[in-house]
Order: structure tokens, then C-alpha cells, then sequence
């Protein structure tokens, strides 16, 4: 008789990151539903029933698919939480906000479906890459200011995880003191002037749900003296590769940020 695969067999993933993640462990036959949001890998949206989106879940279908496990993410989720908890269900929600936090929810997540060593593989791998751009950023002649913006009205900054990629990639969040705010309504800047005033040299938009336009962002009263503005230094990274606390923010989110950043430096940078 086969020896039972420790841990959880049959999880649900209300968020993309811990479905990515168990795809990338190898353990994607043990995941039995996912959200609507997720695009990574691409696959999973032609493998996996869809049960939820961010802030609503559909209950009843999550609990026809007998989840012995569901993951989520974040106090938005925890009246999900709450509610199939009361039905029954174990849940595990995990609330990580720093590259550090990241990193020790993919390993707890590895280790509950039995694949601890080959998480860590995983997570030192990155964990390697991380230290090569953060050493190249380090020989920059000048490090640009960086205003990540996570949504447009009203101006939302970048989440902490987000705004600690910004700095390894070798440029500074123009609102470091609201990377510390959980909440994004406490990452709000009521004041958008407030924004041409830090002079940002770089404009990131991820725009959760729609598409970042920047010209919509050039053409804001009094942007046009903005550095970003006047050197054409408005870019887009999907919210799917940054804005999940997971692998794609420490792999294709950081890149696309250092990619930035590296392109500025060798042609705005030293002229400005």
C-alpha cells in the first residue's frame, strides 16, 4: 500500500501567490479550486475550478470540492475565513507584508505539503538573485526616486514588500513612510501635489484591475515639470507580477523594477 503524501491533499487558494507556488513545488494535483484572479501560471486557469474573487468567495462551491485545506491572504479575506471556518473547514491565512515575511510563507507553505527541502532550493535561489541586482544597484552613479503608484484616484503608494523591491532594484520610494501602512486606504496621498513636490524621476503604475495609461498620468495638473514626466519615464508593471506577495513579485516584479531602473541610469541618470 503507497505511503499517504504528507499534509494537506485537497487546497483551495483564494490568491494566486500559494497557487503559483505549489505549481512551482511540483504539488499542483493536490490544489482543487483557485481564484478568479489568478493568471500564474496560466495554465492553472484551464486546470482549476475558479471559487473566488479577492473579497467574496463563493462558498458553497468551495465547499462541494471538500477542501481539507484552503489558503488565503490578507485581513480583506477574513470574513471568507471566518465563514468557512464555521462550516467546518481548516483555513490557513497568512498576512505577509515584507520580502522577508514572503519568503517565510513559501517556506511554511512547502513544508506543509511535505516539500521543505525542495522549497528551500527554490527560495535560495531567489534568494541569490536578489543579492546580484541588489549589488549592481549598489555601483549607480545616483538612485532614482521612485514613485510606485498602486492605484490613480486616489493616489495610492507602493504596499512594503513592493516598496523594499524598489530599493534592491536600486531606487528609493518617494513615500517610504507609507510602505509601513498595511491598509491601503493608510497608504493614500490625499494631496497629489505632494507628489510633484518629491519630484519623482521614475512613475511605476500597477493599477490592480485596469490598465495603466500614461498619458492620462503626463497630462496631471502640474505634472509637467515632474522629471518622470519630462524624460518619459512612465511604466507599467502588471499587478499580477508585483502586488502578489509571492513568486512572482520576488522574480518577474523585481526584474521588470531593475530593468527600470538600470535603463534610466544609463541615459537620464547622469544627465539629469
Amino acid at each position: 500500500m503507497p505511503t499517504p503524501l504528507p499534509g494537506p491533499q485537497r487546497i483551495v487558494c483564494l490568491t494566486e501567490e500559494t497557487t503559483e507556488w505549489l505549481y512551482l513545488l511540483g504539488q499542483e494535483a493536490r490544489i482543487v479550486g483557485i481564484s478568479g484572479y489568478t493568471v500564474r501560471p496560466a495554465r492553472a486557469r484551464q486546470e482549476k475550478p475558479r471559487v473566488s474573487a479577492f473579497l467574496s468567495a463563493k462558498i458553497d462551491r468551495i465547499l462541494a470540492l471538500r477542501p481539507d485545506c484552503v489558503f488565503g491572504f490578507s485581513d480583506l479575506q477574513a470574513d471568507i475565513a471566518a465563514e468557512l471556518i464555521r462550516k467546518g473547514v481548516q483555513v490557513t491565512v497568512f498576512n505577509q507584508r515584507s520580502v522577508e515575511e514572503i519568503f517565510g510563507v513559501l517556506y511554511q507553505v512547502a513544508a506543509m505539503v511535505g516539500q521543505a527541502d525542495r522549497g528551500l532550493e527554490l527560495i535560495e535561489g531567489m534568494r541569490a538573485r536578489l543579492k546580484e541586482i541588489e549589488a549592481q544597484a549598489r555601483v549607480l552613479p545616483r538612485r532614482p526616486k521612485v514613485f510606485f503608484e498602486e492605484w490613480d484616484e486616489p493616489h495610492i503608494s507602493a504596499i512594503r514588500w513592493v516598496s523594499e523591491l524598489v530599493g534592491i532594484a536600486g531606487g528609493d520610494d518617494c513615500f517610504p513612510e507609507l510602505a509601513t501602512q498595511a491598509m491601503g486606504k493608510d497608504r493614500i496621498i490625499a494631496d497629489g501635489a505632494e507628489i510633484v513636490r518629491r519630484a519623482p524621476d521614475i512613475v511605476i503604475g500597477s493599477w490592480c484591475g485596469k490598465k495603466f495609461r500614461p498619458e492620462k498620468v503626463a497630462a496631471r495638473a502640474g505634472w509637467g515639470e515632474v522629471p518622470a514626466v519630462k524624460h518619459a519615464q512612465l511604466f507599467e508593471i502588471k499587478s499580477a507580477d508585483i502586488l502578489q506577495p509571492g513568486p512572482a513579485a520576488l522574480t518577474d516584479g523585481v526584474e521588470q523594477l531593475h530593468r527600470i531602473v538600470m535603463a534610466w541610469s544609463r541615459s537620464q541618470g547622469p544627465a539629469s
